[in-house]
């Protein structure tokens, strides 16, 4: 009889360890996802307790596991525990024809698959050729509050990094972090070095092995904080972190700028139903591939509207960073109607789309955009540019167009203004965020181009509202105004390229004339100078990506260099292909891009003196003629030195090009 109760209770074991083994086998289950050519690949892994997901690239780890969830006020965690509902696949493979871009099409190829689990949500993940992404998206029919997003990338040993940290303004006696204008050079720096407690903006560049990078940022970010990056200490990798919601914010800077004083215990207020920003990283195996990306693109929301015939690119000519410094008029220059009407007949005979009225037409102190000052004629300067086929921007603080948006737009619309350049967001909480989906919105509804200054990075909605023309983001031209000895634009002009311009177009606003090398070059406010050559100033009009292109110095300084004017003035602002030739971050780039039959090419150095050789046979068949703006044999003494030369080429032809320190070159290939 015992021994019966032995073998039963053994038998009971067993079946207890099977079952035990079989709720193990089945408490994580793995589901996978790979692009049309099979090279990446993204791994989800739902666990008991949590989901988690990595990327592989050509059989190697780019992206190690990496847990994910979102937190709610009320305590409900997406992604804890969770139980699998239902799995869907699709394949997406179309074309996007984007009315203002670095090409006239973008092929839209990847495999999507989207879990469903319980407790009405879903996370999306999508498989390109060139990366991997994932969203979640909630299906709750109530508003709810994100208290946290659990967003991280991990990595499989000490990458190196290419980082750029808020400066921080003053807030409160310190230094905010999430108060920033977005505008820092990079840090090259391995994870392990990375200050504790710092973060970073996005984009952010991995140097992987083998030459490949892992460049990480987000997309369809609409109504949401924007992500940073901050090291994780306890894991090899990065893990995200978003400002929280603002609760009071209080005016400052002559009332153009919301300063928040005080925030929530969460980031997100959600209208139920939402699909989250793209959680995106970019894979390329070459530099160059990192000049030509589309992903962010084309994660963004379509269009939401489909007539962009009066959407017009173009150039600039800007009075701010030149200080309205006219010289050689019988005027006084500054913020007054005989200024503006100089810089439109400027334009005009430039071929120059645009003046920019920047900061000053409107009242000061009164952060009402409906006050202009007495010095200004803004009918008359309207009905001057209009008649001499100039559009007229004006500049406008964050606040000042927030509190009377509608109101604005409608009445500068209807008196003949074509857009407005809005300055000072600072921030990128969920409210900042709001902000700019709805000067997009608004400013369409008007038809206004809107180019957004003080801001973070492109997200897609340059995609969404296509009027939405440019966004700042960038550590542009006008930081050499007020530059810190060492400070390093040159290098800076080089590595950008293939981090920041990855997320969309730049204004940046180069253009400078008076130019100077690296022992020469000092920050002057009213008469600033670049760093580097005069052809390197060409060059950024083909090499930097933006559909609204400024010409940042003073008309008067055009006149005397009317070569180069009349070049920069020719070169377009949105093209059919664009083509990287040469490009390694922090040194060089080399990028052709076509408009109709024409080709232009520009090219960049950092502070080392380079000879490259331009193959053409892109070109295809036929004979061609160039011009070329090159450095001049003394441009290292004498940054303004260049030389101009035409001459044939073919698709078979191979041209030397010396670059001097700090240098560059532009050319313009006609058939």
């Amino acid at each position: 009889m015992i021994m019966i109760n032995k073998v039963l209770c053994f038998k009971k074991l067993c079946v207890l360890m099977l079952c035990t083994g079989s709720m193990a086998l089945h408490a994580q289950k793995v589901y996978e996802v790979k692009d049309a050519s099979g090279k990446v690949e993204v791994k989800v892994e739902v666990g008991k307790e949590s989901v988690s997901y990595s990327v592989i690239q050509g059989g190697e780890p780019m992206i190690a596991n990496s847990p994910i969830s979102m937190t709610l006020t009320d305590g409900t965690v997406f992604g804890e525990n969770p139980r699998v509902k239902k799995v869907h696949r699709r394949v997406i493979d179309e074309v996007i024809n984007p009315p203002l871009y670095r090409k006239a099409q973008i092929r839209n190829e990847c495999n999507e698959m989207t879990i469903d689990f319980k407790g009405d949500y879903s996370i999306v993940f999508r498989a390109y050729g060139d990366g991997a992404a994932y969203r979640f998206v909630s299906h709750r029919k109530k508003p709810f509050e994100v208290k946290y997003e659990e967003a991280n990338f991990g990595l499989v040993e000490d990458l190196n990094v290419y980082a750029a940290y808020p400066r921080g303004r003053m807030n409160e006696g310190k230094k905010d972090p999430f108060y920033s204008c977005f505008q820092n050079v990079y840090t090259y720096t391995s994870l392990s070095k990375w200050t504790d407690g710092q973060f970073a903006f996005l984009p952010l560049l991995i140097e992987g092995k083998n030459g490949k990078k892992i460049c990480i940022t987000e997309a369809d970010l609409l109504n949401y904080p924007g992500m940073y990056l901050a090291n994780d200490t306890e894991k090899n990798g990065l893990k995200g972190v978003f400002a929280a919601y603002p609760e009071k914010v209080v005016p400052e800077v002559r009332g153009l700028k919301g300063v928040v004083k005080s925030r929530k215990d969460y980031i997100a207020r959600v209208d139920g139903e939402t699909a989250f920003p793209w959680r995106v990283m970019i894979i390329s195996e070459k530099d160059t591939e990192l000049l030509d990306n589309d992903m962010v693109y084309k994660l963004a929301t379509p269009a939401r509207f489909s007539d962009f015939s009066w959407i017009k690119p173009g150039k600039v000519a800007w009075d701010w960073w030149n200080n309205w410094s006219l010289y050689g008029v019988n005027f006084r220059a500054g913020i007054n109607t005989e200024t503006y009407k100089y810089y439109i007949d400027f334009a005009s005979k430039n071929g120059i789309e645009y003046v920019i009225l920047d900061e000053g037409w409107s009242v000061p102190g009164a952060a009402d955009l409906m006050q202009v000052v007495p010095e200004i004629d803004l009918e008359e300067i309207i009905a001057h540019a209009d008649k001499k086929n100039v559009g007229i921007i004006l500049w406008a603080g964050f606040l000042a167009f927030d509190k009377d948006m509608e109101r604005v737009c409608k009445h500068y619309s209807e008196m003949g203004v074509k857009g407005f350049k809005i300055d000072f967001m600072d921030r990128d909480d969920q409210v900042a965020v709001d902000f700019n989906h709805r000067a997009a919105a608004v400013g369409a509804k008007y038809k206004l181009l809107i180019d957004l200054h003080g801001t973070y990075k492109p997200t897609g909605l340059q995609r969404t509202y296509p009027n939405t023309i440019n966004f700042e983001g960038v550590f542009g031209l006008e930081e050499v105004k007020w530059a810190e000895k060492g400070m390093d634009q040159v290098t800076y002009d080089v590595t950008f390229p293939f981090i920041r311009m990855i997320a969309g177009p730049v204004d940046y606003t180069q253009g400078a004339m008076m130019n100077a090398n690296k022992e020469n070059f000092r920050a002057v406010y009213t008469e600033p100078m670049s760093q580097g050559t005069r052809c390197r100033q060409l060059a950024e009009y083909v090499i930097f990506e933006s559909p609204l292109n400024m010409l940042c110095d003073s008309p008067s300084n055009y006149e005397k260099e009317q070569e180069c004017t009349s070049f920069i003035a020719g070169i377009p602002t949105v093209w059919d292909e664009t083509l990287p030739l040469q490009a390694k971050i922090g040194e060089y780039i080399v990028t052709a891009r076509r408009k109709g039959d024409v080709w232009y090419i520009g090219g960049l150095t950092n502070w080392e003196a380079r000879d490259l050789e331009i193959d053409f046979s892109f070109l295809g068949a036929g004979a061609f003629k160039a011009e070329i703006f090159k450095d001049g044999i003394n441009a290292d003494l004498v940054a303004k030195d260049y030389q101009k030369e035409n001459f044939q080429l073919s698709s078979d032809s191979k041209v030397k090009i010396h670059l001097a320190p700090g240098g560059g070159f532009v050319m313009k290939i006609v058939k």
